[in-house]
């Protein structure tokens, strides 16, 4: 989700009203019809219809039309508008931080793990497939891997972009000033940044990038990886 519309939506919720009645409706167990917000908040009706569908306009809610008396056909009157929460999720995190992202490679990996896959091992490799299936994403499909490079260190900038890295392009590499999974690395911190490198390392691979390795260099206050070009020299020790 882009920061527009994340932060469209949050800031939906910073009036008192607005919130009061996103929080009715989200506690309700089905659909809210105008009529029925309006009397559990005690507000006036053309207020409450103004709110709901500010909050339906940036996404939080969802609308639908139902007959409430249960009567059909001639003389059953019009549809009620009625308003349900959305089922979209809606977060905002500044730097950015993808913690789902985690989740889901180490959901992946214990699965591996419990089908007899070595687990640092099934790590590297769910890391390094959710790479790829972000690349794949971004050019609408998996890359063959008997072409010859269709991206350089730009593209692969673009991408890591949009998933909050915040990435410096320089001449020969890419350094990336944000870590989106910074509380975690910092508390399990081989594991983490392993996995980071995979991904990053999966990103450049689903592009294309053949000439792109993403390397551990920490560096306090940034990520812990840093992707080179090929024959750039490798930090001491790696």
């Amino acid at each position: 989700m882009d920061l527009d519309t994340g932060a469209g939506a949050i800031g939906a919720l910073a009036d008192d009203t607005r919130r009061a009645l996103y929080e009715y409706v989200a506690a309700q167990g089905e659909a809210v019809g105008r009529d029925q917000a309006a009397a559990a908040l005690d507000l006036a009706k053309h207020t409450v219809s103004f709110h709901l569908d500010r909050l339906a306009g940036a996404g939080l809610l969802e609308v639908e039309y139902r007959r409430l008396t249960g009567r059909s056909g001639p003389g059953a009157g019009r549809p009620s508008k009625l308003y349900r929460r959305a089922a979209r999720e809606f977060a905002v995190s500044l730097p950015p931080r993808r913690y789902d992202l985690v989740g889901d490679i180490l959901a992946a990996a214990v699965a591996r793990a419990g089908a007899g896959h070595d687990l640092e091992a099934a790590l590297a490799e769910c890391a390094h497939d959710e790479g790829r299936a972000v690349a794949a994403e971004a050019v609408g499909g998996p890359t063959p891997p008997d072409r010859p490079d269709l991206a350089d260190l730009a593209d692969l900038a673009d991408v890591l972009a949009t998933q909050g890295y915040e990435p410096t392009l320089g001449p020969d590499a890419v350094a990336l000033e944000n870590c989106p999974f910074d509380a975690l690395a910092q508390k399990h911190t081989a594991v983490v940044c392993g996995l980071n490198r995979s991904f990053v390392q999966g990103v450049a691979d689903g592009l294309g990038c053949r000439g792109a390795r993403a390397r551990l260099e920490p560096d306090p206050g940034r990520c812990c990886v840093t992707v080179h070009r090929d024959g750039q020299p490798p930090p001491a020790g790696e």
